[in-house]
């Protein structure tokens, strides 16, 4: 399998063109294709009769229209999502039938007004339909398996019709990531495709919280942590923030040797999440004047910051603007 080097990076566009369309919607990823991404990225949650389809959360009432839809009233539930309790509509609750019948809203409209111009426009679309979509325009997928341990739990695992759409497909371009890490050691040994363990800023991975354990993913990036990490995928996507920590008034600090680091485990390192507006960037890559009320949703110097990023070495970045990240990796390829 071949992974990226530091010298051409890939850009991976976040839910799509999540910076331009509502974010998991065929709009999104087909905006990302137009704009120079290496790989579009699914979020992967299953529905009631076990289809796999596109949205960040199982729980779906900030991204599409199923709060206004009575005939799902009796739908509305209250369940425990990695040991959080979260009240909405769980796609676990719907067939695929049903969910089609809904329509995709922008989950921060706030941060995104103009992405509202779409809502009601586009379905679900199941993760086939984002592979179908993916091999016509020669582009990688980049899946995310969202609660694998929650998914198990209702007998609705996620690993098999992932492996089953992407094996039909003859998917070769493609990573497959996941927070938890189970699933990951299990993936290994039935796929050929390169696998990522995503590192939080903070926290644990939920299946080591679930089996009782006591280690965190600050475990993860230690140099012991990433030996382990080796043993069973070929790369990592870490928050920014493990890279390139902010201090209290937001600006950066001095750089980890994590990239370097993994790099000497052979492991491939892409960073998330790379966004336009200035409320999302670190504060030495803010621009405008902070008074103004459109400030915290102003583009800031996005090249400026992924660029800062690809100096350290990071082999892909998560970009809510594929655009912005194609026209900087392009010139640093050069």
């Amino acid at each position: 399998m071949v992974i990226p080097s530091p010298a051409s990076p890939v850009v991976i566009a976040h839910r799509g063109a999540s910076a331009h369309r509502p974010e998991h919607t065929l709009l999104s990823y087909e905006a990302a294709i137009a704009m120079g991404a290496d790989y579009i990225e699914p979020d992967l949650v299953s529905t009631r009769d076990h289809v796999l389809v596109a949205r960040h959360e199982n729980e779906i009432s900030g991204t599409t229209d199923v709060a206004d839809r009575p005939e799902f009233a009796d739908r509305h539930a209250t369940r425990t999502i990695d040991g959080r309790a979260v009240t909405g509509w769980f796609t676990e609750d719907f067939t695929l039938a049903e969910l089609r019948t809904l329509r995709a809203r922008e989950r921060v409209p706030g941060l995104r007004p103009g992405n509202t111009a779409f809502d009601g426009l586009a379905l679900i679309p199941t993760f086939e339909e984002v592979v179908r979509l993916a091999q016509e325009h020669d582009v990688g997928v980049y899946p995310e398996t969202k609660h694998p341990t929650h998914f198990a739990a209702l007998g609705l695992p996620l690993e098999e019709p992932l492996l089953d759409v992407l094996d039909r497909h003859r998917v070769r371009k493609a990573y497959i990531q996941s927070f938890e890490t189970a699933n990951l050691r299990a993936l290994s040994g039935r796929t050929a495709l390169p696998l990522i363990q995503l590192v939080a800023a903070g926290g644990a991975p939920f299946d080591w919280i679930a089996a009782g354990g006591t280690r965190a993913y600050d475990d993860l990036v230690t140099p012991e942590g990433l030996r382990e990490v080796a043993g069973y995928a070929q790369g990592i996507g870490v928050d920014t923030r493990r890279v390139l920590p902010a201090g209290p008034d937001g600006r950066l600090g001095k750089a980890t040797t994590l990239v370097a680091d993994a790099h000497r485990e052979g492991l491939a390192v892409h960073v998330w999440t790379v966004r336009n507006e200035n409320s999302q960037l670190p504060a030495d890559f803010r621009l405008g004047d902070p008074g103004s009320p459109h400030y915290d949703r102003a583009t800031g110097d996005v090249p400026g910051w992924l660029s800062r990023l690809l100096e350290l070495g990071v082999d892909g970045a998560f970009c809510d603007d594929p655009a912005m990240g194609r026209a900087v990796v392009s010139r640093w390829a050069r």
